[in-house]
């Protein structure tokens, strides 16, 4: 009866979700499914856009535990010592590592400037120009793209490596994701070629500056999500190894904000909180990686971009979750 119902959901990935790449799902910490679509495999790297924002809380939270970062209150002001603050800039003085990872800071533009941000020199100044106003901090808005690199800009200056290196050593290498390189544009032309073709060898997209993207510019394989999605239910164990503490995935994945604009979901450290049971890593084009503690269930699918993509987290809870809930 499961393998009729397998085949009956690769039927409809295949005839009514043109841009899915592939999906791994995992149960009771063990892989129960693994397939492709489109001509896709298992080699191929996908951009997972805004799902490179939940990667990034994990190495904020393996640097606390390094003690790289002392916490998550520590002002944001106090890892650029050489920022210049605009006179009356009270705002951006207050604004905590917290409130960015919460997405609880305000910014100075109703419509993000997306030209300015990417043509400038360094990402993380033309966001920290852009923070503040006379927003109030603690109400809930959604950075997509212009922003989260403070936190990246943070993390190298306090480990003297980029996110990509510290990635690389302290999550992806313990995790068995094959190694990838830092990617950076020449023209805005060549960006959004990069960003919206189908495939991408691995990488991770970095300012001219070499400060890797928090909100974007990710690739992983639909194997790697999942491995993400397997470790953190695990509590942050992979093989045996703490790779983050526990307690760092219990903060990251219970709410702190609420995003009332777009179905009323919670939201943790740069993750998605569903349900008191599920939180889900999402970005654009439905790529994500939902994890469902009480069903010990971790699902990942992979895909290229699409705008207003059909909504991944009903497939997942209506069409794959019942398919391997009892298995």
């Amino acid at each position: 009866m499961n393998q009729e119902k397998i085949r009956d959901l690769e039927q409809m990935i295949s005839s009514d979700y043109g841009n899915v790449a592939g999906i791994v799902v995992r149960k009771n910490g063990e892989k129960r499914y693994e397939g492709y679509f489109h001509g896709y495999t298992a080699d191929d790297a996908v951009h997972v856009f805004s799902v490179t924002k939940s990667v990034f809380s994990i190495l904020i939270g393996i640097a606390i535990d390094k003690g790289y970062i002392q916490s998550t209150e520590q002002k944001v002001l106090d890892f650029f010592p050489d920022y210049t603050v605009k006179r009356g800039e009270k705002t951006l003085q207050n604004v905590r590592i917290k409130d960015m990872l919460t997405m609880t800071v305000p910014y100075k533009f109703k419509s993000a400037p997306y030209t300015k941000y990417f043509t400038s020199e360094s990402w993380v100044k033309t966001a920290l120009d852009l923070m503040g106003g006379k927003g109030k901090i603690g109400d809930f808005r959604y950075a997509p793209l212009v922003g989260p690199d403070v936190l990246s800009g943070i993390l190298s200056n306090v480990t003297g490596q980029s996110a990509l290196a510290f990635a690389a050593e302290n999550l992806f290498s313990p995790l068995g994701i094959r190694e990838m390189h830092k990617i950076v544009f020449n023209s805005k032309e060549e960006q959004i070629a990069w960003s919206t073709k189908d495939t991408h060898t691995p990488g991770w997209v970095a300012d001219p500056q070499g400060i890797n993207t928090v909100g974007w510019g990710l690739t992983l394989t639909p194997s790697d999500m999942a491995k993400i999605g397997q470790f953190y239910l695990n509590g942050g164990l992979w093989d045996g190894k703490q790779i983050v503490s526990s307690e760092w995935v219990t903060e990251s994945t219970r709410e702190h904000s609420r995003c009332v604009q777009w179905g009323n979901l919670g939201y943790g450290y740069l993750w998605w909180v569903l349900s008191e049971n599920t939180y889900a890593a999402m970005g654009d084009g439905g790529n994500v990686i939902y994890v469902d503690t009480e069903k010990n269930m971790v699902v990942s699918i992979a895909s290229l971009f699409k705008p207003n993509a059909k909504d991944r987290i009903a497939l997942i809870k209506e069409r794959i979750e019942p398919i391997f809930e009892d298995r």
